[in-house]
């Protein structure tokens, strides 16, 4: 068997969209937890958004992940699944000689995928966290006046002074501040807003630290995965069944969204800045800010919710990229001469 296969990109295209379509509302309440303000906790979240946006609110931004995110995920799948692969035939002269994985094949394929997911991922989250928070207050925050005095600025403050004052805080208009109008009326809207102020570099906002949260998060992703499926899988077993995937699926994603959490709370911060005010420099101002202003529990908020979504859309991955990889591989095998 070749090294590189094209069936893993297909899988791990139709585990993609599983995963977008059961996680997105949990993904909407994290990121509400996460970037925006006056929520107490996750249940309080779930139910403001509801009240104030009813059911869709929690699907706010999903279509834009929905059609990008399949592809982001046939990608990482593949180039882990390949790359794994193509270690195996290094180590042991035949892709599949080896019926046990090797930890350090594992770790340096997750990596490899953890770099490339950046490229592919960075600007479909963005422009999916943009979304979910246009609607949202702004966070509070204080600009050093010309004259040495400090002010506090919300939507309210904004209501009251003149669009001047605002621009100067390089906040956006008053009627977006007030959630009057939306910032973004679409996914290209969103899109063709950022080129046009940023430039191109626009879109990879919070690169870096998505950096930083990917290729620990896909380690901890991938190994826990093998190792638990291998582990559930009685010996006699050929691979894991559909349960044994769900199962080590969930658990993994769990694991790793829930360690991944604190980077996530910077990466959703830096992405988020830009829709009304940019306040940060960088990740590391992102920190020192977010730690001076609510302490080091700010880096666990949205801890449960990263963890208890990620059993789920986790699950849905790898059940839909196993079960489909099989079929095509099933359907491969009775179709070739």
């Amino acid at each position: 068997m070749s090294s590189f296969q094209l069936e893993d990109f297909a899988a791990g295209w139709i585990g993609g969209a599983a995963s977008v379509i059961v996680g997105h509302p949990l993904d909407t309440v994290k990121t509400r937890l996460q970037a925006g303000v006056g929520y107490g906790s996750t249940l309080d979240c779930i139910r403001m958004v509801y009240q104030r946006e009813s059911v869709f609110g929690f699907f706010k931004g999903m279509s834009f992940p929905l059609a990008s995110i399949a592809v982001y995920n046939s990608v990482v799948f593949g180039v882990f699944s390949n790359t794994q692969r193509l270690l195996r035939q290094q180590r042991c002269g035949e892709p599949e000689a080896s019926p046990h994985h090797s930890l350090s094949d594992l770790l340096l394929a997750s990596m490899v995928a953890g770099v490339v997911s950046v490229g592919l991922g960075g600007p479909v989250d963005l422009i999916k966290i943009r979304l979910q928070m246009q609607t949202q207050p702004f966070q509070e925050g204080k600009a050093e006046g010309e004259l040495g005095w400090s002010v506090s600025y919300s939507p309210v403050s904004l209501a009251i002074f003149p669009p001047v004052f605002a621009a100067s805080l390089g906040l956006k208009s008053r009627a977006a501040a007030l959630g009057e109008q939306p910032a973004y009326q679409g996914p290209v809207h969103c899109i063709t807003t950022i080129v046009r102020a940023e430039g191109l570099a626009g879109l990879y906002r919070g690169a870096s630290a998505m950096l930083l949260r990917d290729i620990p998060g896909y380690c901890l992703y991938f190994v826990p995965y093998v190792f638990l499926s291998e582990w559930i899988t009685p010996e006699a077993c050929a691979g894991p069944s559909p349960c044994a995937v769900w199962l080590a699926g969930g658990m993994a994603g769990a694991i790793s969204w829930g360690t991944a959490t604190p980077m996530d709370v910077v990466k959703s911060r830096l992405q988020a800045d830009g829709v009304y005010l940019n306040k940060y420099r960088g990740v590391l101002d992102c920190i020192s800010q977010s730690y001076q202003q609510e302490g080091l529990k700010v880096f666990f908020r949205g801890f449960t919710v990263n963890a208890v979504r990620g059993f789920p859309m986790s699950a849905a991955m790898f059940l839909g990229y196993e079960l489909s990889l099989q079929a095509l591989r099933r359907d491969h095998a009775v179709t070739s001469p």
